[in-house]
């Protein structure tokens, strides 16, 4: 069965954000795609969101209210809604769609929102400003590039926490590899270290046949958990 049971329209929106667009017509058509978004990723079955912001809360030390968040990549505010489930209160976003930053306003969950394309500008954010940043599903082919993962760094305070995720269908894996290659040398060089890596075999349904995990249907991905160092020592007594 061609299609693994999805909507063509659907199947068509997703293929063509994923395609190797150039930049300013990928981020028309994250404009376009902004008011089905959800209903779409709904279909999809995509579980980032879920699986990074509990990943997330559980490396994060309590207390979450006063912890100063980034939302990468922010979208329609899917992560948003599930870091704010898990008792997170203060939430930054950027995106590069302006499309995508209004539907995310309309959640109300966060205190702030930017247009930013990273891979191109740095981040709207002083130096080691925030306690946690997320990337969930920006990190791929054609999209935010590895080169980036310096600036997500620098707006994260020493011991603070930053949550990647990327796929792992037969199209991205030349991007992972290079991600992961990217990943070890800022571990390596001492700039974080690495909590959790963490394959996940239903991240979403596949959009073909080709990129389907063994005719499962779905597509597999993995979440990232990295704390900057230096980690703050803990108080003696």
């Amino acid at each position: 069965g061609t299609g693994m049971g999805l909507p063509a329209a659907v199947r068509d929106r997703v293929a063509a954000v994923h395609r190797g667009s150039a930049l300013p017509e990928r981020l028309r058509l994250y404009d376009g795609w902004a008011a089905r978004y959800e209903q779409d990723v709904a279909a999809l079955e995509y579980r980032a969101p879920h699986l990074a912001a509990a990943s997330l809360s559980f490396a994060f030390p309590a207390p979450r209210e006063g912890a100063r968040l980034l939302d990468v990549a922010c979208g329609t505010g899917l992560v948003a809604r599930e870091l704010h489930r898990r008792g997170f209160r203060c939430l930054h976003g950027v995106d590069g769609s302006e499309g995508m930053l209004e539907q995310a306003r309309s959640t109300g969950l966060y205190q702030e929102l930017r247009r930013c394309v990273l891979g191109r500008e740095p981040l709207p954010a002083p130096a080691e400003h925030y306690d946690a940043v997320t990337v969930v599903g920006a990190l791929g082919e054609g999209q935010v590039p590895s080169t980036a993962l310096p600036e997500l760094l620098r707006v994260t305070k020493p011991g603070g926490f930053l949550c990647l995720t990327t796929r792992s269908n037969p199209s991205n894996l030349r991007y992972k590899a290079e991600l992961e290659v990217a990943l070890g040398q800022l571990e390596q060089s001492g700039a974080w270290q690495k909590l959790l890596a963490q394959e996940v075999e239903y991240w979403e349904r596949a959009t073909t046949e080709e990129e389907s995990t063994q005719g499962t249907g779905y597509i597999s991905g993995v979440v990232y958990i990295y704390q900057k160092c230096p980690v703050p020592h803990l108080d003696e007594g």
